[in-house]
């Protein structure tokens, strides 16, 4: 039955368990920060799978998340805010997806890692770019979220700095914001997807097959965000998708 797979999704074996536990875990931070998915499998999976077969599959997988996280999102979102990312970042992702077509895997990973690591150092350390907090700043990180997405699938990083800079939002109205726009994103991004002919068959498979245990780590994210944990949600995603990056930037720069 392994083998069967290995040949279906076209991985290896030891990608195939690597991906397995990565989904598990990235399944979690979704569901206890509302970002961080696609970062955590593209800064894992980049060096072994090429970050364009990557993003469709992380399309699924964050569809998946926000199918079981949407009651929470509606519910505790800032909809103004989410719904103008969404707009900005409608705009920008089919200019990510036709820079990712014309560069080399290689080029697209070491971007790809350089922005989650840089974004995620931002955040932790709390350099929030002023401009962010005006009015109009929320289609600007939009449209760079849609770069960002179709670039690496990693847009939610930049709406979550975008809504990390807004002062006294209460952090369950962050992770609602958050929810809610990657759920809108589903929408957007199945149309760019499939008309860039991103989201192929193969896509399609692996997705599926990865789907449930995304799932799975939404559940278990989703029981662990609690009054008591919520102050440390934002310091661990940050930390382990730091970490992530700059190990997989020096395996790209040994290779």
């Amino acid at each position: 039955m392994f083998d069967t797979l290995q040949t279906q999704l076209q991985l290896s074996g030891s990608t195939l368990l690597l991906a397995t536990f990565v989904v598990i875990l990235a399944g979690m931070v979704r569901g206890f920060s509302g970002f961080g998915l696609s970062a955590l499998v593209m800064a894992s999976l980049a060096l072994l799978v090429p970050p364009l077969a990557l993003i469709p599959v992380c399309y699924v997988l964050e569809a998946t998340a926000s199918l079981l996280m949407a009651r929470g999102g509606l519910r505790d979102a800032n909809r103004r805010i989410a719904f103008g990312l969404a707009i900005g970042s409608a705009v920008g992702l089919p200019i990510g997806l036709a820079a990712t077509h014309a560069l080399a895997p290689s080029v697209s990973s070491a971007i790809a890692l350089v922005l989650i690591l840089t974004l995620a150092t931002l955040q932790l350390l709390k350099l929030n770019p002023i401009a962010l907090g005006t009015k109009r700043g929320v289609y600007i990180a939009g449209f760079c979220a849609g770069i960002a997405t179709g670039l690496a699938s990693i847009g939610g990083m930049i709406v979550a700095l975008y809504v990390l800079s807004l002062k006294n939002m209460p952090t369950r109205e962050i992770r609602g914001s958050l929810v809610l726009f990657l759920l809108i994103g589903t929408l957007t991004g199945a149309f760019w997807l499939l008309s860039s002919g991103t989201l192929d068959m193969l896509a399609v498979k692996r997705g599926i097959t990865f789907a449930p245990l995304a799932a799975i780590g939404v559940l278990m994210g989703t029981w662990l965000f609690r009054p008591s944990l919520e102050r440390f949600y934002k310091t661990f995603c940050l930390a382990l998708l730091i970490g992530l990056a700059a190990f997989g930037l020096l395996r790209l720069t040994l290779t």
